[in-house]
């Protein structure tokens, strides 16, 4: 894919809750960007390593420890943060959460962004009607300005199935995770609004762990790498519209295994960046969706109780600590949350252990190659992670 593309002069915004600014795969690889929470210490202020994961995984160069770091799919793309309060900063009520991505929204357009990356959600019956009225019409003029925003569906398939947002609204690329069969993971929530999927199992990226490596799961995951995979793919063709780029990832897509031409647990199918820059075919239309104008309704199930990533060693007080068993903590607020149940792939520090640098390439097999994830090896030792 490289040799085609790396997403050179193409900006991914990626709205999320703070970032490592500094992190060795990622310095040059961020813009200026914008707090939309109102923390004290700005867009480089984290309580957590999701935000700096998901720009790792969309464009991380790999440049640390003498280039074996995590790469990112798009290491040539840039990354414009912006920061929100998902609940790390504190207690944030539904308005605040949809009200705070919408302007986070406003300004990626405003800033050029072709793709807006959102790994977070919030379950659509804990939302009032006049605040997803106001997210859909910023969604709206967003995708008119010719801005492709993708966003994960949520990770609470078997806690009721609720309808995630922004993941389950109309001009959003609802994206779902795939194991390494290229099915759908048990976490996955399910249903029309799932556009494409990718992979979101035994993923590692750059992250504020002592080592700087983090091992995670979910569907936060597959929404970066869809995010990534349209950089790829627009960085080629720059007169494209997001409804062209958007139809190409659906048509070279790995397609479900049911035979159906959508399906409620992959949607159009697992994307495959390599067959988009390879054999992209007809782009189609510049002015017409490839989706449905509408995606899910409101849910009315009962809303789950929310689960964040657990959070590396020595992050702030406010953060849960992980478990012996690097099972999840126990969420912090229960309003809105990353999408990803994210485990520490350095078991602790203290210790000398191998630690996953993950070459973010791809993950799966779909009726020939969807992705291929190149893993290289380095040793942790202490608490710096050897660097």
């Amino acid at each position: 894919m490289w040799k085609v593309s790396k997403g050179q002069g193409v900006t991914v915004a990626v709205i999320d809750g703070g970032f490592k600014l500094d992190h060795p795969d990622l310095v040059g690889q961020f813009l200026p960007g914008r707090d939309f929470s109102g923390s004290p210490g700005g867009v480089g202020s984290y309580a957590d390593g999701h935000g700096t994961e998901m720009a790792s995984l969309i464009a991380g160069t790999g440049n640390s420890v003498g280039g074996t770091g995590a790469y990112g799919l798009a290491p040539g793309a840039k990354i414009l943060p912006l920061k929100i309060n998902n609940g790390s900063v504190g207690a944030a009520t539904s308005t605040e959460f949809l009200d705070e991505i919408g302007k986070a929204v406003s300004f990626a357009v405003d800033q050029g962004a072709k793709v807006i990356s959102i790994s977070q959600g919030m379950a659509a019956a804990r939302t009032s009607p006049a605040d997803v009225d106001r997210l859909n019409g910023i969604l709206a003029a967003a995708r008119a300005k010719g801005a492709l925003v993708v966003a994960s569906v949520g990770n609470e398939a078997q806690s009721g199935n609720p309808v995630s947002y922004p993941g389950g609204l109309p001009n959003v690329v609802g994206v779902g995770a795939v194991d390494h069969d290229a099915a759908a993971t048990a976490e996955s929530e399910q249903g029309p609004q799932v556009i494409l999927s990718a992979p979101g199992m035994d993923m590692f990226a750059a992250c504020v762990a002592d080592t700087g490596y983090c091992k995670s799961h979910g569907t936060s995951d597959a929404a970066a790498l869809v995010s990534a995979s349209a950089a790829l793919v627009w960085s080629v063709h720059k007169d494209w519209t997001a409804n062209q780029v958007l139809r190409v990832l659906i048509n070279t897509a790995g397609k479900p295994t049911d035979g159906s031409v959508h399906s409620v647990d992959v949607g159009y199918g697992t994307v495959r960046p390599r067959i988009a820059l390879t054999d992209p075919g007809d782009p189609g239309p510049a002015d017409v969706s490839p989706v449905p104008a509408a995606t899910a309704a409101p849910s009315a199930a009962p809303t789950p109780s929310v689960t964040p990533s657990a959070t590396a060693p020595g992050a702030s007080a406010s953060a849960a600590a992980p478990s012996a068993g690097n099972a999840p903590a126990a969420a912090p607020t229960p309003v809105p949350t990353s999408e990803p149940k994210a485990v520490d792939a350095s078991g602790g520090s203290g210790s000398t252990l191998p630690v996953v640098a993950a070459v973010v390439a791809g993950l799966v097999l779909v009726a020939g190659v969807v992705f291929v994830v190149v893993r290289r090896r380095r040793a942790a030792a202490g608490s710096d992670g050897g660097r």
